[in-house]
């Protein structure tokens, strides 16, 4: 069953995206789809609006099987590894728009 969330949350946000972007162009139809996709790719056009569509599924599907706090953890865990000072992350983490109860376990994790 958890599978079939991932997948319908990966297929569903950016069908909703889609939606939305058609719904502002005023158009109908094959227009619709269209216009959305080449205002989604913006300079790329119509393939880079496909492409944003992909990769925002991706996205879903990733964030929906590990979760934000694991995948926030990670990406913060690899940029310390490459470096990247604790202090800089602290200012971030303090910075995000995030709950406070993620903001508290990336606090203990980070030492904030």
């Amino acid at each position: 069953m958890d599978e079939f969330v991932r997948k319908a949350a990966a297929l569903g946000l950016p069908a909703i995206m889609l939606l939305i972007v058609m719904a502002t162009t005023g158009l109908a139809g094959a227009a619709a789809i269209t216009t959305a996709l080449a205002i989604l790719g913006g300079p790329a056009g119509m393939l880079g609006g496909i492409a944003l569509l992909g990769i925002i599924g991706l996205a879903t599907e990733m964030l929906s099987k590990y979760g934000l706090e694991a995948l926030l953890i990670a990406i913060y865990r690899q940029r310390i590894q490459n470096g990247e000072s604790r202090s800089s992350i602290r200012k971030e983490i303090r910075k995000l728009p995030i709950s406070r109860e993620l903001r508290l376990r990336l606090d203990e994790e980070f030492g904030c």
